[in-house]
């Protein structure tokens, strides 16, 4: 078999309306660039026909390899399969809902060719979605800027071409709670961005509703910035000053026989407003820990149900030295 230039990386859930529609524009786009190509497809739990249209893509195209998972495991870990699996000298990562144009592969290729080892696309205009949508994403994108050491470039998604080098690098990044386009600006490497329009869904609804949303954004601060323990660490401080002071306040004003701080309302106020403060403290050390938890507990990032169109189980820690992959069987 030839070696693959390009690897196309596209996870699906409940995708019936849009793969179809996926394969062709791709296919239209990599076809221009007259090297060797592979879209590797990742059923991600789909409800819907998502599996059997793709089991018809492959028929109809070799260069169609699909994943299927045995449950659905989430969008950062299907991409971190195709990830894993795909062939290629450089692998594109793509959302199956057309949000994303395929359009824009051509000139991603292009700086590639010209050195960059990831070149990630910048979201200069979003159509078609709501304004909470538009400001939440600003917000979260800017806060996440702010509090990591890690250079993550504003407004852009997982739309992005990775170096096979890049690609081997994060293969050995088997965090549970992941934020790919965090981790691909923390590895290093030479980078640029390109600049597009994202689009409103060819079909169907999101998958990704503001409970997902904000698990995302939990897991994209907790796995590259420490600042919500730091920020434990400084409302303890500051109500131990508003302590201070108001100690202060009250032995004054006793001092001078005010009876405003006399009985129990002031400090029952107190009270919970402490007990809230240290709730909140505790939550935010429960989430670390609960990350911590689940790395300990070292299994595997997905179970692959079946695997068709691949030659071989792919090279990554996960499947070393077990008498049996986790993967259905290849074809």
């Amino acid at each position: 078999m030839a070696k693959i230039r390009y690897s196309i990386v596209a996870p699906c859930y409940n995708e019936e309306g849009n793969i179809r529609e996926l394969h062709r524009r791709i296919g239209e786009v990599m076809d221009q660039t007259g090297e060797t190509w592979e879209l590797v497809l990742i059923n991600d739990g789909s409800r819907d026909r998502t599996p059997e249209l793709m089991r018809e893509l492959h028929e109809l195209d070799p260069r169609v390899h699909y994943l299927d998972f045995a449950r659905n495991f989430g969008h950062q870990i299907a991409v971190t399969a195709g990830m894993d699996y795909a062939q290629g000298e450089a692998i594109i990562l793509i959302d199956s809902d057309l949000q994303d144009p395929p359009e824009l592969i051509l000139e991603m290729i292009e700086k590639w060719k010209e050195g960059y080892k990831v070149v990630y696309a910048i979201r200069s205009e979003r159509k078609g979605e709501t304004w909470f949508k538009l400001f939440t994403a600003k917000l979260f994108y800017r806060l996440i800027y702010r509090i990591t050491d890690v250079d993550i470039p504003l407004d852009t998604g997982d739309f992005r071409l990775m170096d096979r080098q890049v690609v081997d690098t994060m293969k050995r990044m088997r965090e549970r709670h992941r934020f790919i386009r965090g981790m691909t600006s923390w590895v290093g490497f030479k980078q640029t961005g390109v600049y597009y329009v994202r689009q409103e869904r060819f079909a169907g609804e999101t998958s990704y509703p503001l409970r997902k949303m904000l698990k995302f954004a939990s897991d994209a601060i907790t796995g590259f910035s420490y600042f919500p323990l730091q920020l434990a660490t400084y409302m303890g401080f500051i109500v131990a000053a508003l302590s201070g002071v108001g100690m202060v306040g009250v032995i004054l004003a006793r001092l001078i026989g005010q009876q405003a701080f006399f009985g129990q309302a002031t400090t029952l106020v107190m009270v919970l407003f402490l007990g809230g403060i240290q709730l909140i403290c505790l939550g935010i050390i429960g989430e670390y820990l609960g990350r911590i938890y689940d790395e300990v507990k070292d299994r595997p990032l997905y179970v692959v149900n079946q695997a068709v169109g691949f030659e071989k189980i792919p090279e990554i820690p996960e499947f070393a030295g077990r008498a049996e992959p986790k993967v259905g069987h290849l074809s």
